[in-house]
């Protein structure tokens, strides 16, 4: 079966690896982002060779994105980001083929692993099944 992994993230965690001045959390130093991709990609090349790993990717900052939506009078409305109203938002995500969800809930173990500077915000990693189209809800 196939499963979304989701980690998540805010602005001002994407600022503060940034090294921003002004970011909330603490600021990552180039050790600290080193050991974060060093954990991500041992992760990516093990899913790699386990044949499970279907797509990746790390996401670009929310002030990066675009909402579409229609207004009251139904026209498109586009607002670009970041959004005051948003919290976390998808940081990055695997789309993986694992035979069972304890397997996925494995990985997503290890991806809670992932080294952070102390005191930086910790959150879940999210597993979502992914249907196969036919009309599965």
């Amino acid at each position: 079966m196939k499963y979304l992994v989701m980690v998540q993230g805010t602005q001002a965690d994407y600022a503060s690896q940034r090294g921003d001045a002004t970011a909330k959390p603490p600021l990552w130093t180039e050790e600290e982002i080193q050991a974060m991709f060093a954990h991500m990609g041992a992760i990516n090349d093990d899913l790699s060779e386990s044949g499970e790993l279907v797509d990746m990717n790390g996401l670009l900052e929310p002030a990066k994105a675009r909402l579409v939506s229609r207004g009251a009078d139904g026209e498109v409305v586009i607002t670009d980001g970041p959004y005051g109203e948003t919290k976390e938002v998808m940081a990055g995500y695997w789309v993986v083929d694992c035979a069972s969800l304890d397997r996925v809930t494995e990985i997503a173990a290890r991806v809670t692993a992932c080294p952070v500077p102390k005191g930086a915000p910790e959150y879940p990693v999210v597993i979502r099944p992914i249907g196969d189209g036919g009309g599965d809800v």
